[in-house]
């Protein structure tokens, strides 16, 4: 039972894996500006440019970025034992709201705004594991109740930014990021961010056996050799750094990570590290799918977050009325 299992997680992986190649091919030739495997091949300067310095860098983060998004997913509702558990649960992505909000309204340049919101969403996580300190019993709902609180004062940060904010140019500047969109990404400022992508998915993919024992009794997990405190740390600090580096390029892209992890496991039936990965590759699909609607439904590209919002808001509602289902059984 166990061999098929994996063997049907490693299908579905596989597949996962081809259907998101082609879908990132299919993303480096859509756009408004029309590119040609005719035009490449006989080295049109233009059509290159385009395709390297645009296309090449936006597909690579729509791809990487989804997988990080949906396997970090995967370690929050893991971690804290909850189906709702996703990068908001400790203001990661409303401290990177204000922190893009005060680059917007501040500094000047993409670079800028990026590396601010990255600043305010490691902040928020700063001041998260800072107040959960402050519980020496280390439960896993302290941290939770902490970025409740550390969300409302993003919240309430953003707003008064907002308000001081030239409602002609730099409110509706704040107002599109917060929407999320993969337009200003770039070949010059992406570097960085997709290393941290790849060395967070490099260490948390080998503590997948101990992320699920985190999931358990910790006094079992403690039995077995594991350090809770720090091991718990490490992976939550890890987590929110792949997301921040998500994030502060693209804006809040919403649902994905919601998603992602619980349709890896509606397809496996199972929590093993084969689920992980799925999620990731689920996670990277719907970004990909997401950014080319955005740039192809309409005359005028629209914001990520309106199709992934279109997935992920009927299915929360389904997830809740399951939830509640099982609680009156």
């Amino acid at each position: 039972m166990m061999g098929k299992k994996t063997g049907k997680t490693g299908l579905l992986c596989l597949a996962g894996a081809i259907a998101m190649v082609a879908l990132a091919v299919g993303s480096l030739f859509v756009g408004k500006y029309p590119l040609s495997l005719r035009e490449l091949a006989v080295g049109n300067e233009l059509q290159w440019r385009v395709f390297l310095s645009l296309r090449v860098s936006r597909t690579c983060v729509g791809a990487v970025g989804g997988f990080a998004l949906g396997a970090a997913g995967f370690v929050y509702q893991t971690l804290f034992r909850n189906p709702l558990a996703s990068p908001d649960i400790i203001g990661v992505s409303s401290g990177a709201s204000a922190g893009a909000a005060a680059g917007i309204l501040f500094l000047s340049g993409t670079a800028a705004v990026t590396a601010s919101s990255f600043a305010g969403a490691l902040l928020a996580v700063i001041l998260v594991l800072a107040l959960s300190a402050l519980d020496r019993s280390g439960a896993k709902n302290t941290i939770v109740l902490s970025g409740i609180a550390v969300h409302s004062l993003a919240q309430t940060v953003l707003m008064c930014l907002k308000l001081t904010a030239d409602p002609e140019r730099q409110l509706a500047s704040i107002e599109y990021w917060i929407m999320g969109s993969l337009n200003g990404v770039s070949g010059y400022s992406i570097g960085g961010n997709l290393l941290l992508c790849a060395l967070c998915l490099a260490a948390l993919f080998p503590l997948h056996r101990q992320l699920i024992l985190l999931s358990g009794d910790e006094g079992e997990a403690r039995m077995l050799g594991v350090s809770v405190g720090k091991l718990r740390l490490f992976v939550l600090l890890t987590a929110t750094l792949m997301v921040s580096s998500v994030v502060s390029l693209t804006g809040l892209i919403s649902f994905i990570g919601l998603l992602a992890p619980h349709g890896a496991r509606l397809l496996t039936k199972d929590n093993r590290p084969g689920t992980m990965l799925l999620a990731g590759l689920l996670g990277g699909l719907l970004l990909l799918a997401a950014d080319i609607l955005a740039r192809s439904a309409a005359p005028v590209e629209l914001p990520v977050s309106i199709f992934t919002s279109l997935l992920g808001a009927p299915f929360l509602i389904l997830l809740i009325h399951r939830q509640a289902g099982k609680k009156q059984k």
